[in-house]
């Protein structure tokens, strides 16, 4: 089976009152090798996924470097100017990226 190709991991969430995403803990892809973490907020990550990044829900396994165990695919869904960032299929107008802890 083929390894899935990411540019990021989403690792945990936090959520601002109206339900969007306030900022997301992410390791992104620096070549063969991953980032420590960093935060990116709601506007980054949409402009991101827009570019055609490609961002999962996961956690990295201790020990192991870059190596993630990774759940679900992040996607945006929605309207220009209201788009929403989602895990599942569901049309939701808040931001839910199942999967993810809240930090």
């Amino acid at each position: 089976m083929a390894r899935q190709k990411y540019d990021g991991v989403v690792e945990a969430v936090r959520y601002a009152p109206d339900g969007k995403l306030a900022i997301a803990r992410v390791y992104e892809r620096r070549g063969s090798t991953f980032s420590d973490y960093v935060l990116l907020s709601r506007d980054e990550m949409i402009r991101k996924l827009k570019a055609g990044q490609v961002f999962m829900v996961g956690k990295r396994l201790a020990h192991l470097g870059g190596t993630f165990e990774v759940t679900l695919s992040v996607k945006l869904a929605g309207n220009p100017g209201k788009e929403v960032l989602l895990t599942t299929k569901t049309t939701n107008e808040c931001d839910d990226l199942q999967g993810a802890p809240l930090f």
